[in-house]
C-alpha cells in the first residue's frame, strides 16, 4: 500500500504521508506564482512600451498636431500603474525563485500577510488604470454626442489603434493580477486553518 501514500507503522495501523503531498502541492503553487508573476512584469512592459512609444503627427490647416499618450492623461496613469506592477512582480518573482532553490515554498504569517496585502493594492490600481482608460478610449472612438464630445480617433487613427493595444494588454494584466491577487488570499488563509500541519 506504500504506493497510495499510505504506509504500514510498526503496530500495522495505516499511517497517511501527507507532509510529501503538502510540499508538492506548495511547490506547484510557488512556481505557478512565479510564471503569474513573469507574465505581469512581461506584459506590463509591453504594454508600456506600445503606450509610450504612440505618437501620431497630424496637419491641419497648415498647423501641426501631434497626438502622444501625454495628451490623455489617464494614459499616464496607466503607464505608471503598469510600471509599478513590473517593479512589483520582479520583486517577488526573485522572491520565489529563492524560495523554489533553498526548498522553503511555506511562508509565515507576516510574510503572508505582506503579500497579500501588496496583491489587493496592485490588482486594484491596475484596475482603476484600466477602467479609466477604457472610458478614456470608448469616448476617443465614438464620442459623446450628448455632451458635444467629438470623435478623435476619426483624426487619429494610428494613435488610436495603439492605444487600444496597449489597453487591451493591460486588460490581461489587470485579469492576471486577480489571479495573483486570489492566489495569495489562498495562501495566507491557508496558514490559518485547524490542521497545524508543519513541513
Amino acid at each position: 500500500m506504500e504506493y497510495l501514500g499510505v504506509g504500514v507503522s510498526p503496530g500495522n495501523v495505516p499511517v497517511f504521508h501527507w507532509r510529501n503531498n503538502v510540499r508538492v502541492f506548495d511547490k506547484r503553487l510557488m512556481v505557478t506564482e512565479l510564471v503569474l508573476r513573469c507574465l505581469v512584469c512581461g506584459l506590463a512592459c509591453v504594454s508600456i512600451f506600445l503606450i509610450t512609444t504612440d505618437t501620431e503627427m497630424k496637419e491641419f490647416f497648415a498647423v501641426e498636431k501631434r497626438a502622444r499618450f501625454t495628451d490623455v492623461k489617464v494614459l499616464i496613469f496607466l503607464v505608471a500603474g503598469s510600471g509599478l506592477a513590473a517593479v512589483y512582480s520582479l520583486m517577488h518573482m526573485i522572491r520565489c525563485c529563492m524560495s523554489v532553490m533553498r526548498k522553503s515554498v511555506v511562508l509565515n504569517k507576516p510574510l503572508a500577510w505582506a503579500i497579500f496585502s501588496g496583491d489587493q493594492i496592485m490588482a486594484y490600481l491596475i484596475f482603476s488604470a484600466v477602467a479609466a482608460s477604457v472610458q478614456a478610449g470608448l469616448l476617443s472612438q465614438f464620442g459623446e454626442p450628448a455632451l458635444q464630445w467629438m470623435k478623435n480617433c476619426n483624426m487619429f487613427k494610428q494613435f488610436c489603434n495603439k492605444m487600444e493595444e496597449g489597453i487591451i494588454i493591460s486588460v490581461i494584466l489587470c485579469l492576471l493580477m486577480v489571479v495573483l491577487s486570489i492566489l495569495s488570499t489562498f495562501g495566507l488563509f491557508r496558514l490559518y486553518t485547524n490542521n497545524n500541519h508543519k513541513c
